[in-house]
């Protein structure tokens, strides 16, 4: 077993270090916050590591792309635009819509999501709905909503 080495004699160690009160801490924390206009809330994206993708995951829904966002995806996932689509995607009346899994009775996934690791597999090339998620124009008003859903709301 390796004995402990005491702080002080490691050569970055230095006694005149400031020392960082909870109030500081926290100020700190809180430069990570993305707060948006008009939104009554901000967001913490400190608290996704410990959330489990609840944005990704619930009642079944339309995780919406346009054509640009598909031969993205596709060129990240280095298929061509035509398997993507068959693969991937469902058509709803004049939109597109990533597929979903399901996960559990009545729980669905995005087809994109981990649930073993609990992350976005195409995160670089996300969709617009997924990059601007907790800020959607239909929480403006409805901020209970959000803060059911996102443990990142502060």
């Amino acid at each position: 077993m390796r004995s402990a080495v005491p702080a002080s004699s490691l050569p970055f160690f230095s006694k005149n270090m400031p020392s960082f009160s909870l109030s500081d801490r926290s100020e700190l924390l809180r430069e990570t916050w993305i707060q948006k206009e008009g939104y009554p809330y901000a967001f913490d994206p400190t608290a996704c590591a410990a959330c489990g993708g609840a944005c990704c995951t619930g009642e079944s829904g339309y995780i919406w792309v346009r054509y640009d966002e598909m031969n993205a995806i596709a060129d990240f996932l280095e298929l061509d635009l035509e398997d993507f689509g068959r693969m991937y995607l469902r058509k709803v009346k004049h939109r597109y819509s990533l597929t979903e899994k399901e996960i559990s009775q009545g729980d669905f996934a995005c087809i994109f999501f981990d649930a073993q690791q609990k992350r976005c597999t195409i995160y670089p090339v996300r969709p617009r709905q997924c990059r601007t998620y907790p800020f959607w124009e239909t929480f403006k008003s409805n901020e209970e909503e959000v803060r059911n859903e996102c443990p990142g709301i502060v």
